[in-house]
């Protein structure tokens, strides 16, 4: 299943996927435990499917539209940087300091212990 499949359907569409995904992967995490599951990948593959179908739901409901139209790519076409940006100089009360390690003390041959 592709995230693109997934982004055409309806939102009661994916709900009813979602049910039956997680149906199959509980049946197949049954199956796994039991030791009639010859392949085990499926859990995986299943997993990874609600995962997207929760994304495409989640999108949603951010309102982010993650489709992009494959004709309104351009290529080759790169904005120009705007000349006043490359001269400016950051002033130096902005800057932070290096943070420089402390340096051990002396060890003091009275306090330590002798064993």
């Amino acid at each position: 299943m592709k995230v693109d499949e997934l982004r055409v359907l309806e939102e009661d569409e994916l709900g009813g996927r979602l049910k039956a995904a997680r149906r199959e992967l509980y049946e197949l995490r049954f199956k796994h435990a039991v030791g009639q599951l010859e392949n085990s990948s499926q859990i995986s593959k299943v997993r990874h499917d609600i995962a997207r179908i929760m994304t495409v739901l989640r999108e949603r409901e951010f309102g982010i539209v993650a489709q992009v139209a494959p004709d309104a790519i351009t290529v080759g076409v790169a904005a120009a940087e705007p000349e006043s940006s490359a001269a400016v100089e950051i002033p130096d009360e902005d800057v932070k300091p290096k943070r420089t390690r402390a340096k051990a003390a002396p060890a003091n041959p009275k306090t330590e212990k002798r064993s």
